[in-house]
């Protein structure tokens, strides 16, 4: 399934992405009620395989006809964030071999980790405003891993079984501000910085999380063109470290790092940071184009 979140009424409500519309599931419950479907993203994920089960075969029985009532178009709605209330934002640093070519940096012995937090989550298609203090905004497409069973000690084996499902995701990142101390958190969790979206694909969905493709484009010019086979930890070596330290909930969301091609990686002097009116697209394989606009922020 593609799940998606969408504002109504000025609250985030569910959406069903089929090849010819979305289904509105709040819309589609006050026409055919039943009681057992969940009405959110969150819904779902706490449910767990019997929140799934029951919207599955909810779905089976709807008439999912283009005219029906309570299905809309993508250009109608207002796209809100693939998960809108994780526990926790875990990230991924250096965590592919090109990009940690082209900073210079040494491979890493053990994952890195660093956080976001949930004002920095936003959806496709909204505008994000380049905050005052940075004059260095760049880019990362990143896969993202969303946790659905609890787990803590999670072996590698095991790994990929506690999750639910995988999004697009743009690590943004004010260089100036990351760098301005050891630790990174500042220049990652300014508001706005997480776009995920617009789809949270259900891992049924992907074959091999670890071979897909990801690309970034500003303007229209390609930026990054990559796969995630660079990566130095894979998916499910990610998923049981970070188990070994904190236990993981449905709903946590982890990126899983960057590929080359980010505007750090660039010489100085071609190096041409994001400002407001830029347009940037991240898009991983079977996964969506997640697409955002530049504004500059009102003080």
């Amino acid at each position: 399934m593609r799940l998606l979140t969408f504002m109504k009424a000025g609250k985030y409500a569910l959406g069903i992405k089929l090849d010819h519309g979305i289904i509105d599931i709040e819309a589609a419950l006050a026409v055919e009620p039943d009681n057992r479907v969940p009405v959110s993203v969150t819904h779902i994920l706490e449910g767990g395989d019997h929140a799934v089960a029951s919207l599955e075969n909810y779905l089976e029985k709807l008439d999912n006809k283009s005219d029906s009532s309570y299905m809309l178009n993508e250009e109608e709605i207002v796209w809100g964030p693939s998960v809108t209330h994780p526990n926790k934002i875990i990230c991924i640093g250096l965590n592919y071999r090109k990009h940690a070519d082209e900073t210079g940096a040494a491979y890493p012995e053990y994952p890195i980790l660093f956080n976001k937090f949930n004002n920095a989550l936003t959806g496709h298609q909204s505008d994000i405003a380049v905050p005052n203090v940075t004059k260095k905004l760049d880019y990362e497409v990143e896969l993202g891993i969303v946790i659905g069973k609890q787990g803590k000690y999670i072996s590698k084996d095991n790994a990929l079984d506690h999750v639910f499902g995988y999004c697009t995701a743009n690590d943004l990142s004010a260089r100036d501000l990351q760098r301005r101390t050891p630790q990174w958190l500042l220049g990652k969790s300014c508001d706005g910085f997480c776009p995920i979206g617009p789809f949270l694909v259900t891992s049924d969905e992907v074959a091999d999380p670890n071979h897909l493709k990801l690309q970034t484009t500003v303007n229209g010019e390609i930026r990054q063109n990559s796969t995630t086979a660079d990566m130095i930890f894979a998916c499910d070596e990610i998923i049981s470290y970070i188990s070994q330290h904190m236990t993981l909930v449905p709903g946590d969301i982890i990126l899983t790092g960057t590929p080359e091609g980010v505007m750090m990686g660039y010489p100085e002097a071609k190096q041409n940071y994001l400002k407001p009116g830029d347009k940037v697209t991240v898009e991983v394989e079977g996964l969506g184009a997640l697409s955002n606009e530049f504004i500059k922020e009102q003080s």
